[in-house]
């Protein structure tokens, strides 16, 4: 088959792969001229076995990326090694910074059969819980975001300056977005940068009361090496005890 008949038959078989999948995913497909986004996808590919040895001996020349309502994602490649099939691996994502990884195993890809049907379950009772398990390590690093619950909003001061925060829930994150923070798509997390040290000082200040009128506290957390710019603490009561274990990808 040529490029196209290819294509076709690989963003095929993605769309029905993630019809079967669990949850709600969407798939979008880059054909071999879509250069940036398969370059990109490479540097994301969340493996370091049987898809990066793939990838070292042929390229990636057109690809499906599946991604579910939360933003997690996976990719759809061709496979070389004489099977019918494909491969599937997971896709990092992109705000975490690589300490986010350290001493987090690799979600490994898998070979799956032509069959999406078939695959789905493939996916979904292997892939899909290692990568998830990975994600949710990667997220709430020593280095990333602490975990917020219902009624509780963490925030934690960033080494690049920023605040990052991961809330629990539509009601706060639609709070935060009013202050200034913006949300990655794909990892979930708000990120308030610090450029401006007095307006970030000032959003936090005014993010307490308006979370404590919907019944949502607030904690803002820093690291140990890090000094955090004056805020009002009668806005921040004090953390909860816990912190997640620090994690990494290897890249």
């Amino acid at each position: 088959m040529d490029d196209h008949d290819t294509s076709e038959h690989l963003a095929s078989y993605a769309d029905l792969l993630a019809g079967e999948l669990p949850g709600t995913w969407t798939s979008t497909c880059h054909p071999p001229e879509d250069k940036d986004d398969l370059a990109e996808l490479t540097d994301r590919i969340w493996d370091l076995d049987l898809v990066a040895a793939s990838l070292a001996t042929h390229p990636l020349r057109q690809a499906a990326v599946l991604t579910r309502a939360d933003g997690a994602q996976l990719t759809v490649l061709d496979r070389y090694d004489g099977h019918d099939g494909f491969l599937v691996a997971a896709l990092a994502p992109r705000a975490l910074p690589d300490e986010a990884y350290r001493a987090v195993r690799e979600p490994d890809g898998i070979a799956v059969t032509d069959d999406p049907f078939v695959s789905a379950e493939q996916v979904a009772s292997d892939l899909l819980v290692r990568y998830d398990t990975a994600l949710a390590q990667a997220l709430h690093s020593g280095v990333g975001v602490h975990s917020s619950q219902p009624d509780r909003v963490v925030m934690t001061w960033q080494p690049d300056g920023s605040v990052a925060t991961a809330p629990v829930g539509d009601t706060a994150g639609a709070v935060l977005v009013a202050n200034g923070f913006v949300q990655d798509e794909q990892s979930g997390i708000y990120r308030l940068d610090g450029d401006d040290s007095a307006a970030q000082a000032r959003a936090v200040r005014e993010i307490g009361p308006q979370l404590d009128a919907l019944g949502i506290g607030i904690s803002l957390r820093h690291p140990a090496t890090r000094t955090a710019p004056g805020t009002a603490p009668a806005t921040t009561p004090p953390s909860p005890a816990g912190t997640p274990g620090q994690a990494s990808r290897a890249r």
